[in-house]
């Protein structure tokens, strides 16, 4: 049994002071739903010190934004962000990838902010007897030369290849969501694309959160292309399962042309994977498969396979081009819709 303390914090000033509190802070974890953490936990892959718990913090609230945008609160489960009507009315492309993701019962517990920052499913970073720069840095990745199907094609390094395992964070890539924190310096607003890190030469850092920052919010624009969307999950079985490959695609059409179009990748990278150029590509285009076929190389362009992982640079391109096929006629991927409350 590994000892840890455990606060349960009353407010985010609270939360922060305790966070900072251990000179040491990333021995300090904020513990919300615990349906990453505490599995991480059990399996000795993570270890804090402290468990700062901040589940009594008035961050659950859906809130209207002046402008028409949403705001989601970090501790808004992932099924009530789902299913709430303004959700599903005006960001169906959220409400989708929520859906594809996990299973209900876990939804019902996992949050919004917890979502962003859970770690990858690597299966070298949850075995603690295989190297993994990500969970012991310098100690070397196992996952290069070994079984590498679910690994990233995409902004991998000779430091990592593991993928960001969030549905709803490759939606929120593509609506252009910002992410609000909190930390002892105060609070700041980081725009998605800039919220999640390609692994470089330091794996274990996921995100660009400094130490001790608490996120209390994720905004989401007025746009929400409630239209032409889609959100395509290709796995290796229907339910409970994480992307090989998942794709986001949203689309404004004015008088049958690609007015805007968006494109944000899952299952390929260390974080969603958005290439502005691709998207350039559609904009101002009649759809066809045609051009829909040229976005989608453009997107992959530079994949690198490992072996086991090389079908996804294809499989990549055939998602894109489905996505935006199913985008462009208004006819989204369906996705499950049982609720367990």
């Amino acid at each position: 049994m590994r000892h840890f303390a455990y606060v349960r914090a009353r407010d985010a000033a609270e939360a922060l002071r305790e966070a900072s509190r251990d000179p040491q802070a990333d021995q300090v974890q904020y513990l919300a739903g615990g349906t990453n953490l505490v599995d991480l936990m059990k399996d000795e892959v993570e270890q804090p010190g402290t468990l700062v718990d901040i589940n009594r913090l008035p961050l659950g609230e859906i809130s209207e934004l002046p402008g028409g945008g949403l705001r989601l609160g970090a501790l808004a489960t992932n099924a009530n962000t789902a299913y709430d009507a303004r959700v599903q009315a005006r960001y169906p492309v959220l409400s989708s990838a929520i859906l594809a993701g996990a299973s209900p019962q876990l939804r019902n517990a996992a949050t919004n902010g917890g979502n962003l920052n859970q770690r990858t499913r690597c299966y070298y970073f949850t075995d603690t007897a295989s190297a993994c720069n990500k969970r012991q840095p310098g100690s070397g990745c196992a996952a290069i030369g070994g079984v590498t199907r679910v690994h990233a094609v995409l902004g991998a390094s000779a430091a990592c290849i593991a993928t960001h395992p969030s549905d709803m964070c490759v939606a929120l890539c593509v609506l252009e969501a910002q992410v609000r924190v909190s930390g002892t310096g105060g609070e700041r607003v980081i725009p998605f694309a800039e919220y999640h890190r390609l692994p470089g030469d330091e794996p274990q850092r996921d995100n660009t959160l400094m130490r001790g920052e608490l996120i209390t919010a994720i905004d989401l624009p007025a746009e929400g292309f409630t239209t032409h969307y889609t959100y395509l999950k290709l796995r290796d079985r229907q339910s409970y399962a994480f992307a090989l490959v998942s794709v986001a695609a949203v689309m404004r059409l004015e008088a049958g042309v690609i007015a805007e179009a968006r494109l944000a990748l899952g299952g390929v990278a260390h974080k969603p994977w958005r290439v502005p150029e691709a998207e350039a590509l559609l904009r101002g285009q009649v759809p066809s498969d045609e051009v829909f076929q040229a976005a989608a190389e453009a997107v992959m362009a530079g994949a690198v396979g490992q072996g086991g992982n090389d079908f996804k640079i294809e499989l990549g391109q055939r998602a894109i081009v489905r996505a935006c096929q199913q985008a462009a006629a208004g006819t989204p991927q369906s996705q499950s819709d049982k609720r367990i409350a």
